[in-house]
Formats: structure tokens, sequence, C-alpha cells
């Protein structure tokens, strides 16, 4: 979902489990546009878990992903998230500390 049709009520629900920010945590703590792999996500969940919540943050235009051959890379929407809620992001990120 792309963040100009993201609604503002499921960003923040989006954003409501501590597991969700910390992907989001981790995606903002590279340089902007800075892309991980899920296996570099360091997470206290399962995989099948860890893939529910990136499902979520995806769905809902906070994290961006795409496929190179067996390889998902994620990066944080976090320009386009700016724009679109201004000082949103880093207002989750600081509560989150």
């Amino acid at each position: 979902m792309a963040t100009t049709t993201a609604d503002i009520a499921g960003v923040l629900q989006s954003l409501s489990d501590p597991v969700r920010i910390e992907i989001v945590r981790q995606l903002a703590a590279g340089e902007d546009g800075a892309e991980l792999t899920c296996g570099e996500l360091e997470l206290p969940v399962g995989k099948s878990t860890c893939s529910h919540h990136l499902k979520v943050l995806v769905n809902a235009g906070v994290v961006a992903e795409r496929e190179d051959g067996t390889r998902k890379y994620l990066r944080l929407r976090r320009a386009e998230l700016d724009r679109r809620f201004p000082g949103l992001v880093e207002l989750v990120l600081r509560d989150a500390l």
C-alpha cells in the first residue's frame, strides 16, 4: 500500500505492537533508504511470527519490501511517512527507547 493512500488509523494500528516497533527501530537505525533482509532482523519471535508482523507493516505502508531471488529486502518508508505524517516516525522511535 502506498503511503499516499495509508490512513493514520492503519499506520498507528500497525505500530501498536512492540515487535513491530522493534522492526521499525532496526530499519531506521541504518542510513536513509538502507535495507535489511528478513534474516538480519534480530527479534524475540519465530520466523512465522516475524513474517506476520512484516506483512502488517507492509500492508499499512510503513515498510516496503522487494524480492531479489530468494531474499526479501526491507526498508522503512521514512521519507514517505514523514511527508504524509510529519513527526510520527520520530515520535514512535523516541518513545520506543
